[in-house]
Order: structure tokens, then sequence, then C-alpha cells
């Protein structure tokens, strides 16, 4: 006799609160709302990719995070992982550049340099990219309070090299209400941050109009306590914001829409995040297109990186996170992400190394390589589970993002500190299971190795000599201004701001006069202020 006939199947139920079913048959895909919203790859509504090829004719872009210390240790980095076939570059800044400090300010002592490379002005970008083809290698600026400064900076940095600013590439993350609500790096008050990312996509847009001034980021939300579903329905109420700002300034959609980009996360179970991602897709181009009334297909791109699932790393037992990268890897690829970048295994607990580096760039290579990843268009596609799925998953981001518009929009939420509360007691919710073993994590609370682990891990050391270095460097920037040139520039900073005009034609003469970061920064907070977050229990 059968011993299991009788029983209870186990009920499964995924992070974003879809119950997953043992078997999934046509008639699923059917009542969660058909294949009408599938199409075709490289068509509206791009539910299946954006380009009609996908990694056939190209595979993704590699871009491992990266930069440490001063900007010559960083642009040693950069060109190790050059040579070893990274295809683009994302770069890491320290906490005082991130937060508009420059290295000698009282407030950045014993973090110059510690996590992230130090930028206090034009100067360090000349040197950082030292050797680079900025045509060959696109950059991605991640840093977000400071953002249009250090936009200006690189802008600024291509065109004393030569490069025509109007058809350079490259991207700024540049998404401060996600910091408002995951990681905290913000300067100014909200609605004067709203204005200085619609001030960067309104310049680039007439400077620079295939730079990306924004890469809105649904990763750090999710790596801040949100569900997937909840990651994407954020991100796009975030997207929606500053294209309203834009679009109130006179611009058309199709004027900025398609410079747009996103980061999203990897970590967690493979067919929700891979129909996280083909729903996303499809729901932002009908954003676009109905919401906005974009014409240009381009317009409806949703162009990302999907990388990181820092996350989902543990500092136990970490060569198992070298399996979870690959897992993450895969994730992506499947996901027709156009940009990929991976957590180094030992990212739970230190800068990454130059051999854990490698290995996460070997893997993407792998992929691309060994692993038929570039073979076919979205070949997940047409699978029971998987349209069903990416079904459900766009109805629950729809579902979200009507929730924010009914309690007045993200940004208000973001303002009296709602959506922060919320993804705060998520994050604790989620800690608990863990702790519990309610949610599975290998080597944390499965499979466990009580005893002492037998492998080392390599720390990457604090070099306070950087930080002395670095400040000698920006002394040395002050000393050899021409008069007071940059002294006037910030004047013309502080009077467009006073105006409520785009700042951003003053912070570029600013930066090409070796302003500094924190110089730029003191002449917006004399106008702007500086953020004080709302405390909710």
């Amino acid at each position: 006799m059968d011993g299991s006939q009788g029983s209870e199947t186990k009920k499964v139920v995924n992070e974003s609160g879809i119950e997953i079913e043992p078997l999934y048959t046509a008639e699923d895909v059917e009542r969660s709302g058909g294949v009408e919203f599938v199409g075709d790859p490289g068509g509206y509504p791009f539910t299946r990719g954006i380009h009609k090829e996908m990694y056939r004719k190209r595979p993704w872009t590699m871009r491992q995070y990266a930069g440490f210390g001063n900007p010559v240790d960083t642009n040693q980095r950069f060109k190790y992982l050059i040579e070893n076939g990274q295809t683009g570059l994302n770069v890491a800044f320290d906490l005082p550049t991130q937060t508009g400090l420059d290295s000698d300010n009282v407030l950045a002592e014993g973090e110059v340099g510690r996590v992230g490379m130090a930028i206090d002005s034009l100067r360090d970008f000349e040197i950082a990219f030292d050797g680079i083809d900025l045509e060959k290698i696109t950059v991605s600026l991640t840093v977000n309070g400071s953002a249009a400064i250090l936009i200006a900076m690189y802008l600024a940095m291509a065109e004393k090299r030569g490069y025509d600013i109007a058809s350079l590439r490259g991207t700024a993350q540049n998404d401060i209400l996600k910091e408002f609500i995951g990681r905290g790096t913000w300067v100014f008050p909200v609605e004067p941050s709203i204005k200085l990312v619609g001030d960067t996509i309104e310049f680039c847009a007439e400077h620079a109009p295939k730079y990306s001034p924004v890469s809105v980021c649904g990763y750090h939300i999710r790596e801040s306590g949100c569900n997937p579903a909840e990651e994407m329905a954020y991100a796009f109420c975030i997207a929606k914001a500053y294209a309203d700002d834009v679009i109130g300034r006179g611009l058309n959609v199709d004027e900025f829409a398609g410079r747009l980009s996103y980061n999203f996360n990897l970590f967690g179970n493979i067919f929700e995040q891979v129909a996280k991602f083909r729903a996303g897709r499809g729901l932002w181009a009908k954003i676009v297109k109905e919401d906005y009334g974009a014409e240009d297909p381009r317009s409806m791109w949703l162009r990302m990186i999907a990388g990181g699932g820092g996350g989902g790393l543990t500092f136990e037992q970490p060569e198992v996170n070298i399996m979870r990268g690959a897992y993450y890897a895969l994730i992506s690829a499947l996901s027709g992400t156009q940009t990929m970048a991976l957590c180094s295994y030992d990212e739970a607990y230190t800068i990454p190394t130059e051999y854990s580096a490698r290995i996460s760039l070997r893997t993407m290579q792998l992929l691309i390589d060994e692993m038929g990843l570039c073979d076919t268009v979205d070949p997940l596609a047409g699978s029971y589970y998987v349209e069903t799925l990416t079904n459900q998953m766009r109805e629950r981001m729809e579902a979200i993002m009507a929730e924010v518009d009914a309690e007045g929009g993200i940004v208000e939420m973001v303002k009296d500190g709602r959506i922060q509360a919320k993804v705060s007691k998520q994050a604790y919710g989620m800690h608990r299971d863990i702790e519990s073993g309610a949610f599975p994590k290998v080597g944390v609370n499965r499979y466990r190795i009580e005893e002492d682990d037998e492998h080392e891990v390599e720390f990457h050391p604090y070099n306070k000599e950087d930080a002395e270095l670095q400040i000698e460097s920006l002394r040395q920037v002050r000393s050899g201004r021409a008069g007071d040139v940059a002294g006037t520039c910030l004047a013309k900073i502080k009077a467009a701001a006073e105006a409520g005009e785009n700042v951003m034609p003053a912070i570029m003469e600013a930066v090409q006069a070796y302003a500094t970061v924190g110089e730029i920064t003191d002449a917006l907070v004399e106008v702007y202020g500086r953020y004080q977050e709302p405390i909710r229990f």
C-alpha cells in the first residue's frame, strides 16, 4: 500500500506571497491571464526581452562592483578587471564621498577609503580613469546623495580627455528615494533631492543624451526587507516620481525615458526571480505607453542590471557563496538582463580580493562560453509554471502600486517615514524567520558546522596612509587653484539653487574649476538644508 495516500500536500508560498501549486497546466496559464501579455522579444510589451535576438547578438555586459582606497588603488583594480575580460566598470565610492563630505572633514575621519574609493575633486576622477578607454568601457557610478556632483565630474573628465559627451555612454545610480527607504546616504531633504535628480535628467537629455543619469534601484529596497514583487513595484513608483518631475518641467517622455535604467536584485527562488523580471518588463512598458503616452518603443524598455545578490550571501561557510553566485548569475541570464554583476563570495565580510572578484567574473564568462545561455532568447518561455507565475507577479506588482497611490504616493510615504517603517518591519520578520529556521538558509539554519571553520578568510586591510595621501592630495588641489574662480562658481551654484533653476550647468563650471565635493555640497545645503529622518515605531 502506498503510504503517501491520504497525506496532505505541503503548502508552498513564495516570498511575494503567491501560493505555488504542485503541478501547472495550460489551464493555469489561462486562468492567470493567458499569453496575451507575452509577445515577441524586441516587441511590445517586451516581456521576453527588449532586443529581438538578445544574447545571440551580444552577451550581457559584465560589470563587477569595485572601488577602494584612493583613486590610484582603484585604477589598478579597474585595469585588473578589464584585463580579465570585464566589459564595464561599476564604481564604489567611500561613505564621505557618498554623503558629500571632503576627505579632510572631521566627520570623515576613519572612513576615507575604508569601503569604496575616495573622491574629492575632478583630479581624482582623472587619476581613477587614467588609461581607460571610455568609449570601449562604459562606467556606472554607484552614488546617490552627491550624484549630481559626481556626474558633473565624470562628464567634465571625459570632456577634458577629448570625448564628446553627446555620444558618451554610462550610468549613475542617482536614485535618492531608495536611499531614504533603504541605504541612508542622503544629504538634502526629500523635495530638493528629487529636484536634483530631475536636474540631472534634464541636463543629460540636452547635453549627454546617451548617458543614463538615473538607475532606479529596487536592489537596495529588496536588500532592506522587501519581497521580490515589492522590489519591482516600489522601483516603478520611484521612477514615476522622477518622470513626473521632469515632465512637469516641459520635457516629453520620449526625450528621457529611454535613458532611465534599473538595478535589481537576484537572490531567492529561481523561478520567482525570473518571473519577477519578465513581469516587470511588461508592466513597465505598459506604464510608459499607457500612463505617459510614449511613442518611441525604446522609451518602454526596462533596461536593467540584474546582479549582486549580496543579501543572499552568508558569513558562515563562505565558499558556499561561490555556488550561490553561480545560481544568481543563472537567474540573471535567464531573466534577460542587459548588464550583470555578482557579489563575490567573500563580500559578506570584506571588500573582495582580486582572487574572489576573478571567480565571479569567470562565473559569468562560463555562462556565455560553456553553458549555452546565449543560444536562444527567453528559454523558459512557454513553461506553464513560468507563464502563470509571470502573470501572477505582474498582478501582484500592480496591486502594490495601487496601494502606494491610495496612501498618497511614494514621495509622501517617504517624507513621513511610512514606507521606511514598513520595510524595516519586514526585515525584522525575515531575520526572525532565519533565526527560527522558518526561512531555510544553508549553512546558517540548515547543515551548520558547529566546530570552528578550518578555512581562513582574508580581510581587506584599512590603510590609514591611503587616507593621509588623499587628504594631502586634496590640499594640493585647493592650493593650486587659480585665484578665487572656484569661489565664484560656488556662488553661482547657490544663486541657481535659490532661484529654483537647474543647478547642473553651475556645478559643471565648479568641478571644472576644481571645486570639491564638500564645497559644492555645502553651497547647496545653504539653500536646501539637510534631511532629518522621521522615526516611526
